[in-house]
């Protein structure tokens, strides 16, 4: 390989995305993700963590479940081959850890013998996952000092000797098989059969990590039965030895607040990260569906007019926190800093908004006791009266305030500072949930959402309960047709998880 071409080449990273949960990636798969050119991933890898690839990254997800054809390894090689040749930094995206059962020794043999840097970024894998989440220790102090990963699927046509069950079922610690669901009748009888007790307990974790994770114990010589009663399908692990006989029955996981409830956020994307990982944090397996979309002001110069005359107002008012983004990115971005604001009186329609502004070292003056444009105005009014108000709004929406500050005296001005327009389709997987009636909760944050939501969801609107963020919203959605389940008493994200907590509390003390 010459000098040039040594420097032009790419780098390949073979990256552990964990078991499931996307927050259990490591921060270098995070770094790797942000600056890959291609990635390839499996299709059990949950497309959240897909958020941490740059834009205009090309990915290409690996499995029959990603709706195209299944690609196999051999051009998995040759792709990862070819983009790396071609100076581009290539990201294969694997589920769990990719050294364990990764086929990663395939990967770095090729990629070594094409002169290909690699790296190796490990991931935390399902048999670990699993205990943890399972409550299950692995490894014990009185029952188990060693632990062993068995692979419950050999590759067809694998030269050498198979499984030694004998040695296994002598094995003075804990098994934890991979891929053995549909296995599990040959593994489970060479085990009893090279002398293992048929009570040895057992415990088959599906989907570890994630909202809909089970946890299903039997025996070794009931587990083939087991696993045909209940319709165990992969993925899965399965546990064998005397830990997966410890309490407790329900799992630290599983008894969290909304494990098992699927909540649909309908906030903009960049919006959702703060309210998903809430509910997620609450055992709810999240959902996003943008309803609305919140773009840059179409035309600046009233904006940038308005900026350079903010000493000309005596108070400048934000109906929302994209309001405050949007408004004060572009005060930076004309050369201006925090000084062009210095004359000025701030007021924020609700705690949210004023949270936003307190992230550009700014403190509202005035925030209503409730968030309501009516009560922003009434609280106004008696500061507004012969004085110059700006207001910083979205494209569209209620003209009450404006209105109810030139009642009380007010000089007003508006300025539109960034766009709100309505999603026109819906992701197929969130519809096929909604469809098939696996959605719980759908959070409606403002009323612009409601609207686009019945719009956009239509009948599959009906499957599920909505939680509304203010008696606005409310108002909203009733008008369209809908009457929320739940209505969040403080007006801000936070109060929407308590109001679905809260009636989630009262659901079960009902049952």
């Amino acid at each position: 390989m010459t000098r040039e071409h040594r420097e032009r080449i790419g780098r390949v990273y073979l990256v552990g995305a964990g078991p499931g949960d996307p927050g259990l990636i490591t921060l270098r798969g995070v770094e790797c993700l942000a600056q890959a050119d291609l990635v390839l991933y499996d299709y059990l890898v949950d497309p959240r963590v897909l958020l941490h690839v740059r834009g205009g990254a090309e990915l290409v997800c690996l499995g029959h479940h990603c709706r195209q054809r299944t690609i196999g390894q051999d051009e998995i090689h040759e792709r990862m081959i070819l983009a790396a040749s071609q100076g581009k930094t290539v990201v294969h995206l694997k589920g769990g850890d990719p050294v364990v059962f990764g086929r990663s020794a395939e990967e770095t043999e090729t990629l070594r013998a094409e002169g290909i840097p690699f790296e190796i970024v490990p991931g935390v894998t399902a048999a670990l996952a699993a205990g943890a989440c399972s409550e299950i220790p692995l490894t014990h102090a009185d029952h188990s000092s060693c632990l062993a990963l068995v692979t419950g699927q050999q590759r067809s046509g694998k030269q050498g000797v198979p499984l030694d069950y004998g040695g296994l079922a002598r094995f003075p610690g804990t098994l934890v098989f991979y891929m053995g669901i549909r296995s599990a009748a040959q593994w489970s009888e060479g085990l009893v059969q090279g002398g293992m007790s048929p009570d040895t307990p057992v415990a088959i974790v599906r989907r570890c990590t994630l909202p809909d994770q089970t946890t299903v114990r039997c025996t070794l010589g009931t587990i083939t039965e087991t696993i045909r009663r209940a319709a165990i399908r992969p993925p899965a692990v399965t546990i064998v030895g005397e830990v997966a006989g410890l309490p407790p029955c329900l799992s630290w996981f599983a008894s969290r607040p909304l494990f098992g409830r699927t909540i649909l956020i309908t906030r903009p994307q960049h919006q959702a990260a703060m309210l998903g990982r809430r509910f997620s944090e609450l055992g709810a397996r999240v959902l996003v569906q943008p309803t609305i979309e919140i773009g840059p002001c179409e035309d600046w110069r009233p904006v940038d007019d308005a900026i350079s005359r903010l000493d000309e107002f005596d108070w400048l008012v934000f109906s929302s926190a994209n309001g405050v983004e949007c408004l004060l990115t572009r005060v930076f971005s004309l050369g201006c800093d925090l000084r062009a604001l210095g004359g000025l009186r701030l007021a924020a329609i609700g705690p949210g908004t004023a949270e936003a502004l307190t992230c550009w070292h700014l403190t509202a003056d005035l925030v209503p006791a409730e968030y309501r444009a009516e009560v922003l105005a009434d609280a106004l009014a008696v500061h507004a009266a012969g004085k110059r108000v700006l207001l910083a709004r979205a494209s569209r929406g209620r003209e009450v305030l404006a209105e109810r500050l030139r009642q009380s005296g007010a000089a007003v001005s508006q300025i539109v500072v960034y766009t709100s327009n309505d999603v026109e389709q819906i992701d197929p997987h969130v519809e096929a949930a909604l469809l098939g009636g696996e959605i719980d909760w759908i959070t409606i944050t403002s009323s612009a959402i409601a609207q686009s939501a019945v719009r956009l969801f239509h009948s599959g609107l009906e499957s599920a309960k909505t939680v509304s963020i203010s008696p606005i919203t409310s108002e909203t959605l009733r008008s369209l047709g809908h009457e929320p389940a739940a209505e969040a008493n403080e007006y801000t994200m936070e109060g929407v998880v308590e109001a679905v907590l809260r009636a989630e509390r009262k659901d079960a003390a009902s049952r």
